[in-house]
């Protein structure tokens, strides 16, 4: 069977190394723009296949300003070196900071491993992008089942942001193995009163970095109960936290950014995730934090000047679903958006000289303001993405 070849122009970006898209695409004012274009691979899939079973890539890709190329497809080598491309590339294509998807035909490959890439031909000739793993099962072995189960990551309809004129200055598109030290840091942060823990903000938490996984393009974050006696005299919950705090690149928003990522939201009694920033004792600005015995609420909260919501909407808010949840950190009015839908402005905002780290996290409730877990079973929460554009 063979495959359609499509192209979509997309206006949300993906995965890179966040080092270089600042140089790509975040050229602050009064600095000299890049002298030619760059492009970026973003997201590459599949990562895995059955041998003899006909297979498309999907690759994406951003410009850091709007070019042409001749051509644009994907790449496979086996480990011998042959090429074993898949069929059928683009031409003409427009790649701009917005971002362009590009499907080819289907193939089918031998068991093996193999590495992907995307590449494009422009006036200069051939260029390969970042290389990823294919990884192909043979036929007759089924594919190890992944614990504890998360569900695929539905397709994200191309929709923009929703603030145009802006450019993306921080992607964490989870399509690759976390960048620990580089970008994140996962044992360790200042708004924890202990570093790793921090039991008198009501939380079970012991922080360590293996409770973060990344697969099939979403980080999952498990909580599951621990050996350590925290000084509360409650047992504690080993379980994950991502943060800029601390790394090579100390990534940090500031006045004017947008922060936006997609979650699914966790079941499980006891769970308690969120996306929020902290600098210095504070600058805390709450994208969300959500707790499943108020399965249709999101907490959305600026902790820096004083102002916050309930927002409650069982349609876009449920536990197992999956939601879109952005802030614009403006300096007079911080303004929530759920599902691209603006749903809350606190008309106090951060000031214009704020600036904080990001941290993503799962925490686990002690039981003072919400239930803590009615179980030791494991507790999941998955993300998408985490964007910020400036």
């Amino acid at each position: 069977m063979t495959g359609k070849l499509s192209l979509t122009v997309i206006a949300r970006a993906a995965t890179a190394t966040a080092g270089a898209l600042l140089l790509a695409l975040a050229a602050l004012p009064g600095q000299a723009a890049v002298a030619a274009p760059v492009v970026l691979q973003l997201r590459l899939t599949p990562t895995g296949a059955t041998a003899g079973a006909e297979v498309s890539a999907t690759l994406t890709v951003l410009s850091s300003r709007c070019q042409t190329v001749r051509s644009l497809g994907v790449g496979v080598r086996d480990s011998a070196g042959h090429n074993l491309d898949f069929p059928g590339s683009a031409s003409d294509v427009r790649i701009c900071p917005t971002g362009v998807t590009f499907t080819t035909r289907a193939r089918a490959f031998p068991a093996g491993t193999y590495t992907q890439f995307g590449f494009y031909r422009d006036a200069s000739g051939y260029h390969n992008l970042t290389g990823t793993t294919l990884t192909v099962r043979p036929a007759a072995v089924p594919a190890v089942p992944v614990v504890p189960a998360v569900p695929a990551v539905p397709a994200v309809p191309a929709t923009a942001p929703p603030l145009g004129g802006r450019s993306p200055v921080f992607l964490e598109e989870f399509s690759r193995p976390l960048d620990w030290g580089a970008t994140w840091v996962g044992t360790r942060t200042s708004a924890y009163e202990y570093g790793d823990h921090n039991p008198k903000d009501n939380k079970l938490d012991q922080l360590t970095q293996d409770a973060v996984t990344v697969a099939d393009g979403a980080a999952t974050f498990t909580a599951r109960p621990g050996s350590r006696v925290l000084e509360n005299g409650l047992r504690s919950w080993t379980t994950g936290l991502l943060t800029t705090e601390g790394s090579a690149q100390g990534f940090k928003v500031r006045t004017g950014d947008y922060i936006e990522t997609r979650v699914q939201l966790p079941a499980r009694t006891g769970a308690w995730p969120a996306l929020w920033t902290w600098k210095e004792g504070g600058n805390e600005v709450d994208v969300f934090e959500y707790h499943p015995d108020h399965p249709d609420l999101l907490e959305l909260t600026n902790h820096v000047r004083s102002g916050s919501a309930d927002y409650a909407n069982p349609r876009a808010v449920a536990p197992g679903g999956w939601v879109t949840i952005g802030v614009l950190c403006g300096a007079g009015s911080d303004d929530w958006y759920v599902n691209n839908t603006k749903v809350y402005s606190d008309r106090t905002g951060v000031g214009s000289q704020w600036s904080a780290y990001l941290i993503l996290n799962l925490s686990v409730s002690a039981g003072r303001y919400h239930p803590a877990p009615d179980s030791t079973k494991p507790i999941t929460f998955a993300a998408d993405y985490v964007r910020v554009w400036r």
